[in-house]
């Protein structure tokens, strides 16, 4: 299962908000997907890797059922 959760951790550790985000060509569609840990582009990944400053680790993990 994807989980989003470590965007939202990395979000508030770097103080930037989905405004900003939404500054960067994410729009609110992909924000809700994000929300909602449903699938997203590579692309979308990169975005947020460049607009955050991060790597991928930093935005999604894969859990498996039951953990």
């Amino acid at each position: 299962m994807i989980d989003y959760s470590p965007l939202w951790e990395t979000m508030k550790k770097k103080k930037i908000s989905q405004y900003v985000l939404l500054q960067k060509d994410i729009n609110n569609k992909t924000l809700d997907y994000l929300r909602k840990n449903k699938n997203i582009t590579l692309l979308t990944v990169e975005k947020l890797c460049d607009a955050l400053d991060c790597t991928p680790n930093d935005i999604v993990r894969f859990k498996k059922d039951g953990s």
